[in-house]
Parts: C-alpha cells; structure tokens; sequence
C-alpha cells in the first residue's frame, strides 16, 4: 500500500508530507493554459476593432439604448461601470453596466459588446429557459465552488470516501452552471447580432467584424467549461488514486 497521498503537488501520508510531482497537475496547467490563450484572443480581436469608427457613430451607450427599446425595454437603465470589458447585465436591478471602453466609444467592438449585453435583458424579458436555469443555479454554484476543494482535501488527507465524494459533487454544481451559461451567452450573442443587423445600426462589413468580437468573447465561456471539466477529471483520478490504496 501507497502510504503517501498527493494533493497539489505536496504528498500526505502517515510520516508527514514532503514534495513530489503530483501528475494530474498537468490537467490544471492545461486549464490554465486554454483559459490564458482564450482571455488573451478576446483582448487583442477586441483592442482591434475597438479602433474601428461604426458608421453610424454611436456610442456603445447610444446602441445599448437603441436596442432595448427597439426590443419595447423600458424598464432597463444604463449605467458606466470601471474596467475593461467588465459589462454586463444585472437581472435583479434591471441595470445594463457598461465599462469604460463600451459606454462612450463609438467603435464597433463597444457596439457590439453593448448589442451582446442588451441580449441578456432581452432574455430576462422573454423569460428564456437557461437565462433563468443559471439564475436559479448561482447560489448552488457559488457554495459548490467555495467548499468543494476544502472538502475534497481533507477527504484525501483523511482517507474519507463520504468527504472525496462530497467534493467531486459540489465542484460538479460548478461546472453544471458553466455547462449552463454556454447557451446564455452565445443566444445573447445571437439576439445582439439580429437586431443591429434589422436595426440598420451596423453595416454588413461591421456586423462581420463584430462577429468577430463576440466570437472571441464567446470562446472565453467555452475555455472555462473546459478547464472545469479538466479539474473534474482530476478529482476523479485523485479519488480513484485513494481508493487503491
């Protein structure tokens, strides 16, 4: 029998603990690695077309508003938050927070990222299914992130199966949320899209390079649900790796 245990790079066991190369390790750089590369894609397709004038000349602020009560959304006030693309839609304030580099730029990326953001609040409006599935789901998601890999942890340095197993379940409420805001924001994306094309706010060469924008945005969403799904996977083989010993 193995009497040492690894838990993030360090091994446990009944005399003490000492470093080692835990393997399964290379699943979270791998995670970290697909998230870095997709934050970064997203960055530079954004800095890029934030430096292209919309024809129309409107702020994203300006967009934003157009949207909505193009959609009959009266309700939703429009607000300048700090940071780059920290946008986004508040459901229980009905407030659409815009960033620094969205609220007064007229570029076709604020545009757009605006349009993207006026797409949630369509969606809170109509009610649709996975908008209110992950709203439901955040409170979960939120406690299944925080304790899941305390729990799991003292599974491992205890030997418990009850606790290992309560970690795998919790951070899986995580993922399920992640799984979730997949169909959230690529139907955002795709509501933004149809209405500054029917709206006549963007022109055809403008709606491609804001594809572009949301595109990269959207692959941000796909990179985290990959990288949960490789921590899960981690878990796995970690719980596996105590239960043979």
């Amino acid at each position: 029998m193995n009497l040492l245990t690894s838990v993030n790079g360090y091994y446990y066991g009944g005399r003490g603990f000492g470093w080692g190369l835990d393997p399964t390790y290379l699943l979270a750089i791998l995670g970290l690695v697909l998230t870095m590369i997709a934050s970064a894609k997203v960055k530079s397709t954004f800095n890029t077309y934030s430096r292209v004038r919309s024809a129309s000349g409107l702020t994203g602020a300006m967009a934003a508003e157009q949207v909505l009560h193009s959609c009959g959304i009266y309700d939703v006030s429009i607000q300048r938050v700090s940071g780059q693309l920290t946008d986004h839609y508040d459901p229980r304030n009905k407030v659409l927070r815009l960033s620094e580099s969205t609220y007064a730029s007229n570029s076709v990326a604020a545009v757009c990222v605006a349009a993207h953001e006026c797409g949630h609040a369509v969606q809170d409006q109509v009610k649709y299914g996975p908008l209110v599935l992950r709203s439901t789901l955040v409170p979960l998601a939120n406690f299944g992130s925080q304790l899941s890999w305390p729990i799991f942890f003292a599974g491992l340095i205890f030997s418990m199966r009850p606790l290992l197993t309560a970690g795998i379940v919790l951070f899986c409420l995580a993922v399920v949320f992640q799984l979730v805001t997949l169909p959230v924001e690529f139907n955002a994306s795709s509501r933004a899209l149809k209405i500054l094309e029917e709206r006549h706010i963007l022109g055809d060469r403008e709606l491609a390079d804001g594809r572009k924008v949301l595109r990269a945005a959207a692959m941000t969403y796909v990179a985290a649900v990959a990288s949960s799904l490789l921590q899960l996977l981690r878990l796995v083989i970690l719980a596996r790796g105590r239960d043979r010993d």
